[in-house]
């Protein structure tokens, strides 16, 4: 899968969070639909910036992004 990060930077303009992983990840749950932890880690952790986002926190699996989507 490929992040479509132009169709992000326009939903970043409308997002009322102010953290670029929480909009990345609020991003995939709506443009993509995706709902299943599984998934959204599998995405970013394909596309090069997305798995920067993941090395930054420290999240190795889709558990760790699970705690932190039930956070958003």
């Amino acid at each position: 899968m490929v992040i479509d990060w132009d169709a992000f930077k326009e939903h970043k303009q409308h997002s009322v969070r102010n953290d670029n992983f929480e909009i990345t990840l609020e991003f995939l749950k709506s443009y993509y639909n995706m709902t299943n932890p599984h998934d959204i880690y599998d995405a970013l952790r394909e596309d090069d910036i997305g798995q920067m986002m993941l090395d930054k926190r420290n999240i190795t699996d889709a558990e760790g992004l699970e705690n932190i989507l039930y956070k958003i």
